[in-house]
């Protein structure tokens, strides 16, 4: 059986995992959560990264950051994405607008972001599909022509860069992932990547349940108290060190899982160009980071019969989100801008082959041979 995902794990991680608990300081903002952040700042050159519980509690730091949004305001960002990039502005209130996707690379189409400007919409939130990012040049000119915040959801795009400048860095905000499922992973986990100094106290009060604790940790203050509204965003420093083992070796990782999407790509060229399926795009501006693969059948019909044909030669594949406006509660919450041209087709079409760290290019090859096979 050639699994879907096998979650990264770096020698290292059982022996930090032991420091925490011989130093007896397991809890949040202990020493490796602190050297994961040191290492995302250096890397993203962002202005302050704090470690989350998860991407989903670092998008619903960064919406409560945003002090505007209230009830009935709107938030730009594609249908095609997981559920927690509308979570975190529908908890407020907010109404998500979605627009449609380019068929090229999956990510929220910039051209059409403008249309669905109104005057209630306050921020917009691009998801960078895949490590591959959206056109953020014609994004934020959008946003600082209207005043608009911007929140990149940059969940699978640690490593990935545009233009030379990493993601998450753009907007705001921005938020990553560490889900098992990533390319580096604390089981669950975040980060919100914080790009102004201005709102660095603000982001830190809120995390800490809405205390100014971490400047009293700091020494700045002699005792803290309770500031504001908050939650308990931080993630345990077990958590913390399991991440930072990967980090220390992440050029590695990120160098394994390119060559092994440039060998899916190599590998099942010819039946793209045979019109069989199609494989993914990576703009001109973009450098991504072997997150995905993934290709796109003729339809549902064919994607479902090829998961299947993989299944029975024991390889894991699996289609992705389903967009967000036709679930129930996107119906109830948001509302869908212009035409779904390419949304639903598109997402019906897709399906993600075996990604992560430790597989060998013997198995690619192995999943290649059978998706030819699949196709005669």
């Amino acid at each position: 059986m050639i699994n879907f995902n096998v979650p990264p794990c770096a020698d290292k991680a059982m022996e930090y995992i032991q420091e925490c608990v011989r130093n007896q300081k397991i809890c949040g903002d202990g020493a490796y959560t602190k050297k994961c952040s040191r290492w995302i700042e250096e890397k993203t050159g962002t202005a302050k990264c704090l470690l989350t519980t998860s991407c989903t509690h670092a998008t619903e730091l960064a919406a409560l950051l945003l002090p505007d949004i209230k009830a009935g305001d709107e938030v730009i960002m594609p249908a095609f994405t997981f559920v927690s990039t509308a979570d975190a502005f529908v908890l407020r209130g907010a109404v998500p607008v979605f627009v449609d996707i380019r068929p090229d690379t999956m990510n929220m189409d910039e051209k059409l972001v403008e249309a669905a400007v109104t005057e209630r919409t306050k921020a917009i939130v691009p998801v960078h599909y895949a490590g591959v990012s959206c056109e953020m040049d014609t994004i934020m000119e959008v946003a600082d022509r209207h005043g608009l915040a911007v929140v990149e959801d940059a969940a699978q795009g640690i490593m990935s860069t545009y233009k030379g400048r990493a993601l998450g860095t753009f907007g705001n905000f921005g938020c990553f992932s560490f889900h098992e499922t990533k390319n580096y992973s604390m089981g669950e986990g975040g980060a919100l990547l914080i790009r102004d100094e201005k709102d660095v106290e603000e982001a830190e009060i809120i995390r800490e349940k809405g205390t100014n604790r971490s400047k009293f940790y700091r020494g700045q203050i002699d005792k803290y108290t309770w500031i504001n509204y908050g939650s308990s965003y931080l993630p345990s420093d077990m958590n913390a060190a399991y991440l930072y083992a990967q980090l220390e070796i992440a050029e590695e990782i990120n160098e394994a899982r390119l060559e092994i999407w440039n060998r899916y790509y190599e590998r099942l060229q010819p039946l793209a160009e045979a019109g069989k399926l199609d494989l993914p795009v990576v703009p001109e501006n973009c450098v991504h980071n072997g997150h995905m693969f993934y290709v796109k059948a003729a339809d549902i019909e064919v994607r479902t019969a090829l998961i299947d044909h993989l299944k029975e030669k024991g390889i894991k594949a699996v289609f992705h989100y389903i967009p967000l406006h036709t679930a129930p509660a996107g119906q109830k919450f948001g509302r869908f801008h212009g035409e779904d041209k390419y949304t639903t087709r598109e997402s019906e079409r897709l399906m993600r082959l075996p990604m992560y760290y430790g597989l060998t290019l013997a198995q690619v090859d192995e999943i290649c041979d059978s998706v030819k096979d699949f196709f005669g």
